[in-house]
């Protein structure tokens, strides 16, 4: 019953409202010489706060990690109540040497804390001793249940969690963008202590996977994994978006993802925790995605349907005047706006036509990627300058084809501007832009007698006199030396 007593006491003392204290944090290595069956550790500790968040631990030459441990504990000391937390990093030897471990920083709970680092020196493999495991330690009331002697035992506890990779659309026609997700997902109802694993590492790996080589990638760039609730048959969930890109079919061929894995660490949990007893243990579980298909339809009969684009478009346009005088320039902007695969939009054809002179256009492109969607513009902006007076409708000149996923047929974008011209007709000016000068005026006054181009013979043969007599010369330098 004493001990009974004292349970109650310690936590009715851990429930009372604790005077707010700033946070210390330490980082504190294990000894700097051990054998070569014992392990090294790196212990972050922080005191009156709860440890939420830390960086990696650093890497050391000579050792691999083995994995990492919780633990916490309260104080009470003449009324006042202390608490701390601490993650242990364990590293193995891989054989004997000294080692060097250089000084590193961690962030840990957005405090900056950092050691000066350690030479370590990793002898022979020494016998019975017990060495330095961070997890030999002892229950101060293993002695009264009498659990001294015996070892803390460690179940796998059932989880309830999956990875998945899942598309928005099963078939779409050939260059229709579809939205790949790949996530994990848990379950409200989950038990089993969860973990991710050196998620960068792997997810470089999956993802030369599941890219496709026959389609166009738009990434979505996931930069931070956080949690969204979700329902999936009803069941609570939480999401945790590993990667997610919208894809552009570039053929027919479908398109194909395998099953890939991701590594997570699983916590066994003690089968009779204690109270300042470990309690739980690190393992590993691969949990693996199903394979996916998506299939590409052949877009319907169209002169143009090897070059149409596809998705969902409308058209914002721009000019700066639309009253002009032959020879005077404007400016026009053909603005293709909406869903779909900006990158890949061509610019309109403009018909080849004597009423203006159009300039290749420049090109303002602007894509956004948020939700499922792979949004954005692509302007061209034309210069132009009119050469007839008249009323022009510019839907005659500018126009866009492509195919409405909407709709699913084909679509024209199309101007509905309309420009007044007035002045003179620039085709006399096109014919002066034309004259070759007074050449022509010179004939009438122009000897037209044949002449012969032979007079200039006597130069050829004054010429090779000189070669010959050259030649002689020479030979003779040659000779009399």
């Amino acid at each position: 019953m004493r001990f009974t007593h004292v349970l109650i006491f310690i936590i009715c003392c851990l429930s009372v409202s604790l005077q707010s204290v700033a946070q210390e944090v330490s980082i504190e290595l294990g000894p700097n010489e051990i054998g070569l069956n014992e392990q090294f550790t790196i212990t972050v500790k922080i005191k009156d706060d709860r440890l939420r968040r830390y960086d990696d631990f650093p890497d050391i030459p000579g050792f691999e990690k083995a994995g990492i441990s919780t633990s916490s504990s309260t104080n009470i000391v003449n009324g006042q109540v202390s608490s701390s937390q601490s993650v242990t990093q364990t590293y193995l030897p891989t054989r004997e040497g000294t080692f060097k471990l250089s000084p590193f920083r961690m962030n840990v709970n957005d405090t900056q804390v950092s050691s000066s680092g350690s030479s370590i020196t990793v002898g022979p493999a020494r016998q019975g001793g017990r060495g330095n495991n961070p997890f030999d330690f002892n229950d101060p009331f293993d002695d009264f249940f009498g659990r001294r002697n015996q070892p803390q035992e460690f179940v796998d506890v059932q989880d309830d969690a999956f990875l998945a990779l899942s598309t928005d659309k099963d078939s779409v026609y050939l260059g229709e963008g579809f939205t790949t997700t790949l996530a994990f997902y848990v379950s409200d109802k989950n038990q089993a202590p969860l973990q991710f694993y050196d998620l960068g590492k792997q997810l470089t790996d999956i993802l030369k996977d599941i890219k496709p080589s026959n389609a166009w990638e738009e990434n979505f760039n996931i930069e931070n994994i956080n949690g969204k609730p979700v329902s999936i048959n009803g069941q609570n969930y939480t999401q945790y978006k590993i990667y997610q890109a919208t894809f552009f079919p570039l053929n027919q061929d479908p398109i194909k993802f395998p099953e890939v894995g991701l590594k997570m660490i699983k916590y066994k949990v003690a089968k009779n925790p204690s109270f300042f007893g470990r309690r739980r243990q690190e393992d590993f579980k691969t949990f693996y995605s199903q394979p996916k298909q998506v299939y590409v339809k052949a877009l319907p009969e169209h002169p143009l349907r090897e070059r149409v684009a596809v998705g969902d478009y409308r058209l914002e346009e721009e000019i700066s005047d639309k009253e002009l005088t032959t020879g005077k320039s404007f400016n026009y902007t053909f603005k293709i706006v909406g869903e779909g695969n900006i990158s890949a939009i061509e610019k309109p054809d403009i018909k080849s036509n004597d009423d203006f002179d159009v300039y290749a256009p420049s090109i303002e492109q602007n894509i956004s990627r948020r939700g499922n969607r792979v949004m954005g513009s692509k302007a061209f902006s034309y210069f132009a300058v009119p050469n007839e007076p008249g009323e022009y409708q510019l839907g005659k000149y500018f126009n866009w084809v492509f195919f409405n996923t909407s709709t699913q047929a084909y679509d024209t974008l199309r101007s509905d501007l309309a420009l007044q011209v007035s002045g003179k007709s620039r085709k006399n000016d096109y014919i002066s832009a034309q004259n070759v000068g007074t050449f022509y005026d010179r004939i009438d006054r122009t000897d037209n007698k044949l002449a012969s181009l032979e007079h200039d013979g006597w130069l050829k043969i004054m010429a090779n006199v000189l070669i010959i007599g050259m030649l002689a010369l020479a030979g003779f330098a040659v000779f009399k030396k």
